[in-house]
């Protein structure tokens, strides 16, 4: 036996001996309740990324009653941290495993190889395998509208974002709320500034004052806490809020928010399994699907700009209107679409440059 085929042999010896040792999860037994697990990147709190899916759990328990437990980890750092608490609710007998982040992706895709008859599913990511679908949010379409209401209240002509890691995933939302942005204004610019975080209320605000000095006088985010929110209202500047509705915090500055509706998506999932129909899926849902919604406006916004932003929303739900169709230029005069011209979802998962109207150079995410 040579060394090669050895260390194969050891290999595979290792391997099934893992196997063994692993528990494998199956189906819940008769009268059983579907024990079913959420792994959240950020604490709960009240309004944010976070927030949201727990509220659309919440929504899934109270629609299935009885024939469904539930268990959360929250404030779980993306690596291996992450691969633990995956682990460990598949080996606790958890049968449906929703992982919540896009960093949570690998870790996902590698527990579950060792636990086939667990299913799983992840948010925001491209990876699947037979027992792990993956889901999403057409945020962009929400963008869109956000940049229309920011395009018709500004007064400089400058929006600043506050962003947290520089993936398509974040970059397609600038774009679209850019595009929304100019749709109205064609002269306005976006201004972003990366917090390399989701969760980090102290970069977060920092941040919104750096924009702030920079002359923008409404702001968003795609970071989880509500601390550019907070600022705005501290400042006197706008602002539109993103994953939840944040005017609490402030009532003075948001204009509207898009927010974020998991509940239907949790319920029918878990539904699949109880029936035995579970398949591996890839959704992506916008507004058309209940999962994009705008929270009602602010007051100060004009009936007419109201208006403006609701047909808007109806076209895009209706599929006559896409954030991204072309002409369309990234930032340094490339032609990125054709006139008449629809971007794709392939291309949109991609998407690694700034449109017309994004200041600055967009940073490598690896």
């Amino acid at each position: 036996m040579t060394r090669l085929s050895r260390r194969t042999s050891l290999a595979t010896l290792t391997a099934c001996a893992l196997a063994l040792a692993l528990p494998a999860s199956a189906q819940p037994k008769a009268g059983e309740p579907l024990k079913i697990g959420f792994v959240y990147v950020s604490p709960i709190g009240d309004a944010g990324w976070t927030f949201q899916h727990d509220t659309g759990r919440k929504q899934m328990e109270a629609a299935l009653g009885g024939r469904v437990t539930t268990k959360f980890i929250e404030n779980v750092p993306e690596g291996t941290d992450a691969e633990r608490v995956i682990r460990d609710l598949a080996a606790t007998g958890h049968h449906l495993i929703f992982t919540t982040s896009f960093g949570y992706m690998n870790p996902t895709i590698k527990v579950a190889q060792a636990f086939p008859n667990t299913k799983f599913e992840h948010a925001t990511g491209y990876k699947t395998s037979k027992n792990v679908g993956i889901y999403n949010a057409r945020f962009y379409e929400g963008r869109y509208l956000a940049g229309i209401v920011a395009g018709k209240m500004s007064k400089t002509g400058i929006a600043g974002y506050v962003a947290a890691f520089p993936i398509p995933e974040v970059v397609m939302g600038i774009n679209a709320f850019a595009r929304g942005l100019r749709s109205v204004n064609p002269k306005a610019e976006v201004k972003v500034i990366w917090v390399s975080a989701w969760f980090d209320p102290g970069k977060e605000s920092e941040a919104a004052n750096t924009l702030i000095s920079q002359n923008a006088d409404v702001l968003t985010h795609h970071t989880d806490s509500t601390a550019t929110m907070q600022t705005a209202e501290a400042k006197k500047v706008y602002a539109v809020a993103y994953h939840s509705d944040m005017s609490k915090y402030g009532p003075n500055a948001q204009l509207t928010a898009v927010t974020h509706h998991w509940g239907d998506y949790y319920t029918r999932v878990a539904q699949s399994v109880l029936d035995g129909k579970w398949q591996q899926d890839n959704v992506w849902g916008g507004i058309k699907d209940g999962m994009i919604k705008l929270a009602p406006f602010n007051k100060i916004v004009p009936a007419d700009v109201q208006a403006m932003v609701k047909k808007a929303e109806a076209e895009i739900a209706a599929g006559k209107l896409s954030p991204f169709t072309g002409p369309m230029k990234d930032n340094t005069g490339k032609e990125r679409l054709a006139a008449g011209k629809t971007i794709t979802d392939a291309e949109l998962s991609r998407m690694d440059y700034y449109v017309q109207g994004v200041v600055g150079k967009l940073p490598s995410s690896k």
